[in-house]
């Protein structure tokens, strides 16, 4: 197959073109390198600040565009799949699905379906957007909010959702606002993550003796979303368990460091604090499990059966709140033995469920019964 991919999330897409590669098809990246991490890509497209920076963008996108025609399949990262406003994505969209065989959308994190069914239906217990029947009325909330309803981006969505071939989500979360309202198109597919270039820490076998080797937890803060993200409930637990247990808990809190900083920090860690409002590990995570770094966060018992998974259970699964935060937390240190067993466990999950090469062989089965349903 003929593959584009367009836009970048958290090394999505490139770890999947990686994947596809090796299973012998041409896959293509173009993105903007998710802004300031840079992920690897083939076709550069990122946008300069500024009004010439907004002309050379366009001038760049309208030279590539014979370079997005005749695709087997085109895959979208997000309904804002360019640095561009909606109601001018439109027509590059309509244009991709004049020009290329298949089309299909991803479900990797903010849209309109997310925003709204958390607010209405609210299917799940806890959300960016929902506690319980409580919705959420923070700033980033709100913010989302106006961004996506009764706005061009919702109409934007809404028309692709409906329009393209197939929808992949790739969280439990975005699966369970996707798949009721387009059941025979949308489709669960883990995160691909790859294997070969995990760099796994030391991981001490058997009980674990705190006195000469601490329990080192990371957390990772962008104080712009610090309290939308939650990170100042988990950031509050492990501060409590530090003074606690002072002499044998290390805190080690990366606040809005670049990437390679904070990939450095992560492995000098046993456990990562991540997405306290989700019931699924975030690519972010799933990258600290395949080390074997204990991720405490969102893994709640939907996700897992939603994947098949019946023995493993490497996520320490919190609820949005402090002492929930701070009871999984403080489980390691009163007992060390658990947390050998949940690192090996972290990188069996990951290898089980999340390996790239399988992740891009579903892709490529989901991509065949749309071309094969379209030959019939």
């Amino acid at each position: 197959m003929k593959i584009l991919l367009i836009g970048e999330y958290s090394n999505v897409h490139a770890t999947l073109a990686s994947a596809l590669r090796r299973l012998g098809h041409e896959a293509t990246v173009l993105s903007n390198g998710d802004f300031w991490k840079n992920y690897p890509r083939d076709i550069n497209l990122e946008r300069q600040p500024g009004k010439w920076g907004g002309i050379r963008y366009m001038a760049r996108l309208l030279s590539l565009l014979p370079k997005m025609r005749g695709y087997d399949v085109v895959h979208l990262i997000n309904p804002m799949f360019l640095e561009l406003k909606a109601e001018r994505i439109m027509p590059v969209y309509r244009f991709l699905r004049r020009h290329n065989r298949i089309v299909t959308l991803g479900a990797y994190g903010m849209d309109w379906y997310w925003v709204d069914t958390c607010r209405k239906e609210k299917p799940l217990r806890y959300s960016d957007f929902n506690i319980g029947d409580r919705l959420r009325e923070d700033e980033d909330a709100l913010r989302e909010v106006a961004d996506w309803c009764g706005t061009a981006k919702e109409r934007l969505n809404r028309h692709m959702a409906a329009d393209c071939d197939g929808i992949a989500a790739g969280l439990y979360e975005y699966y369970v606002c996707y798949h009721p309202v387009f059941p025979h198109k949308t489709i669960h597919i883990p995160y691909p993550i790859d294997l070969s270039t995990t760099e796994r820490i030391d991981i001490h076998e058997g009980e674990r003796d705190l006195t000469t080797h601490p329990l080192r937890i990371f957390i990772g803060i962008n104080r712009k979303r610090h309290t939308y993200k939650g990170t100042d409930i988990m950031l509050a637990a492990a501060k409590r368990l530090q003074r606690q247990y002072p002499s044998v808990v290390r805190l080690q809190v990366a606040e809005s460091v670049p990437f390679a900083e904070y990939s450095r920090m992560m492995n000098d860690s046993d456990v990562l604090l991540d997405q306290v409002y989700s019931y699924t590990p975030s690519m972010n995570s799933l990258l600290a499990m395949s080390k074997g770094i204990i991720c405490v966060g969102g893994g709640e018992p939907e996700q897992y059966e939603l994947i098949g998974e019946e023995q493993l259970r490497p996520i320490i699964n919190v609820q949005p709140e402090e002492q929930s935060v701070y009871d999984g937390l403080e489980q390691l240190v009163l007992h060390p033995e658990r947390i050998s067993r949940l690192q090996h466990q972290s990188i069996e999950y990951i290898r089980k469920h999340h390996d790239h090469l399988a992740v891009a062989r579903r892709y490529l089965d989901f991509w065949g019964k749309i071309e094969s349903s379209e030959q019939r």
